[in-house]
């Protein structure tokens, strides 16, 4: 059967699953990674495992390590192995390739979902994460507000998930609308505007760990890239909220809501500073795994001979597990000094923060099976006919992703599931580009926003808390995440060309 058949029937069982019978996301993707694993043929696994250039590259480095470059049979027993394992592959069984794949995603990704689950529940609890949003507001000053919503939503996003930044910053904004009687969609946009693309571009949030995990993305220069990338996409969210804004006729009224009643945020907007941690350790669970990994990444890449206890340092340390271990023993640190140490508040804490890591890792690692049995249909290979038949090659390469991904996107609502999808898809395509991987992970990432509408849960979330329309919702927060979108490929492209990174 035809690989692209075969993934419109996956993807079939996925989005029906999740749309119409309603499904849990970890239960449709398991099933559309069964359903995908028993149509892929024993001959089109053998040819996808023999395609895979990352496996070959992985044996070598590791016959490199035991045997040393020198040996003369290096080479030939690398391909040996190569064949050996794509006719193992082939020869297994559609749960033991569903399984296989479901343990790898869960041992590279797991503790990197539970420790960023843990730093995001104790800002939260502990109010760090107010006191980044109230010491932007207090820089800027109130005036500049909606710059303050973007950049505090877009660093509180690379931690927290987007549904509990929009909880946590939503008072604020409905407290200054109430204050000046203006402005309320101007803050609900640039809050989206924020945190939408940290969700989607800088790891440790799934999507963008999961995708740079499955490229071979470094994650430092992964969290370089989605900063870089993100920044942009944000000052083009935050100049078409402003726009948006000055249009009279699309003006979005400040109205109660059953899920955030006006005097209930109002109260919490005006809780007590001194009751908030300070600013340097509020942002010390955020900026520590950022710096600590994109330094070990930055030292191996810039600097020719390091010194070696430095260089021992920071690969201990820039190790992206350890980097996040010890940014949630920071987190729970902070957390304890402002519960006065109370151990049952930690313990519970802790336990939320699990209990949510653990839904988003298993959907993940489910994600993961789906995309490898669907890169064991050999559907590189047919991207890649259909690439060269049509002339997309080079730069062209990134609208593809990002179109298939949009397209998942708008199909069945979540964007982490789309990244995942659409990663599946193109994962064989990355060796052979005439640039970084990591641009590919950045146009997969863009094309994960457009277009959110009433099969997302994050659209929900912001048209019932903050009281909008569902035309409203549309017309400000789905057209704002699909110009950022826009432009972020752009940008990607631009990079992609004036700085390669090739080879």
């Amino acid at each position: 059967m035809d690989p692209l058949i075969v993934l419109l029937i996956g993807m079939a069982v996925v989005v029906g699953g999740v749309l119409w019978l309603r499904l849990h996301a970890f239960v449709a993707l398991i099933g559309g990674a069964l359903v995908v694993g028993a149509l892929a043929t024993p001959e089109r696994i053998e040819q996808s495992v023999m395609n895979d250039s990352r496996i070959e590259k992985e044996m070598l480095k590791q016959a490199t390590n035991r045997l040393g470059k020198d040996d003369p049979n290096l080479t030939n027993l690398v391909q040996v192995l190569h064949k050996t394992q794509a006719q193992h592959t082939a020869a297994q069984s559609v749960i033991s390739r569903v399984t296989t794949a479901f343990g790898k995603a869960c041992g590279s990704l797991g503790i990197l979902i539970a420790m960023a689950a843990i730093i995001g529940k104790c800002l939260l609890e502990s109010g760090g994460a107010e006191r980044i949003v109230r010491s932007a507001l207090g820089w800027l000053g109130e005036k500049r507000a909606p710059l303050a919503f973007t950049g505090s939503g877009f660093l509180l996003g690379t931690p927290v998930f987007f549904d509990t930044v929009f909880y946590l910053m939503i008072p604020l904004g409905k407290a200054l609308a109430m204050r000046f009687r203006e402005n309320y969609g101007l803050y609900i946009m640039t809050i989206v505007a924020g945190a939408t693309m940290a969700h989607s571009l800088v790891p440790p949030t799934p999507g963008p760990l999961f995708v740079a995990d499955q490229l071979g993305v470094e994650l430092g220069l992964m969290i370089v890239m989605g900063l870089i990338v993100g920044t942009v996409a944000c000052a083009t969210g935050y100049v078409y909220a402003k726009w948006i804004n000055g249009e009279s006729k699309w003006h979005v009224p400040l109205r109660d809501s059953v899920d955030s009643p006006l005097a209930k945020l109002d109260e919490i907007a005006k809780r007590d500073d001194n009751t908030l941690p300070s600013l340097g350790l509020s942002l010390l669970p955020v900026l520590l795994p950022i710096v600590l990994i994109a330094g070990n990444t930055i030292l191996q890449k810039m600097v020719a001979e390091p010194p070696s206890g430095l260089a021992g340092f920071l690969s201990l340390v820039g190790d992206k597990n350890i980097a996040l271990i010890i940014s949630a023993a920071v987190a729970l640190g902070l957390l304890a000094l402002q519960k006065r140490g109370d151990k049952q508040a930690l313990a519970d804490s802790v336990q939320a923060a699990l209990a949510s890591g653990g839904v988003v890792i298993l959907i993940t690692a489910a994600g993961a099976s789906f995309g490898t049995v669907l890169q064991q249909t050999n559907i590189a290979a047919r991207i890649g006919g259909l690439a060269a038949e049509f002339n997309i090659t080079g730069l062209l390469v990134l609208p593809m992703a990002f179109f298939v991904t949009a397209i998942v996107r708008t199909a069945q609502g979540s964007a982490t599931v789309s990244m995942i999808t659409s990663v599946g898809i193109f994962t064989g395509m990355a060796g052979g580009l005439p640039f970084h991987p990591v641009y590919l992970a950045m146009a997969i990432g863009c094309g994960s926003k457009p277009f959110p509408w009433m099969n997302d849960s994050g659209f929900w979330v912001i048209n019932r808390m903050s009281g909008m329309t569902l035309r409203e919702s549309i017309r400000s927060v789905s057209f704002l995440m699909t110009v950022m979108a826009i432009d972020g490929l752009v940008a990607v492209m631009l990079l992609a060309w004036l700085f390669p990174m090739s080879g």
